[in-house]
């Protein structure tokens, strides 16, 4: 293996739009904080908020031009 041509792999502390902050380790450096839009704390996945709308009855409309084609 060459030497030192890796990249430094540095502490940062990764701070979500809800406030939640967290520290891990990665190799960028530009900054000693990273800030991301949704975390495991805030995503709708995580938290049980998930909603599934059918908005103008997709469903139903994809059913009836395709439902009886088999």
């Amino acid at each position: 293996m060459k030497a030192d041509i890796h990249p430094t792999y540095n502490e940062i502390n990764v701070k979500c739009s809800c406030g939640n902050t967290l520290a891990t380790r990665s190799t960028y450096s530009t900054k000693d904080e990273l800030a991301i839009d949704v975390c495991s704390e805030c995503h709708p996945f995580y938290t049980g908020k998930q909603k599934i709308l059918d908005t103008a009855g997709q469903i139903d409309k994809f059913n009836k031009r395709f439902g009886n084609k088999s």
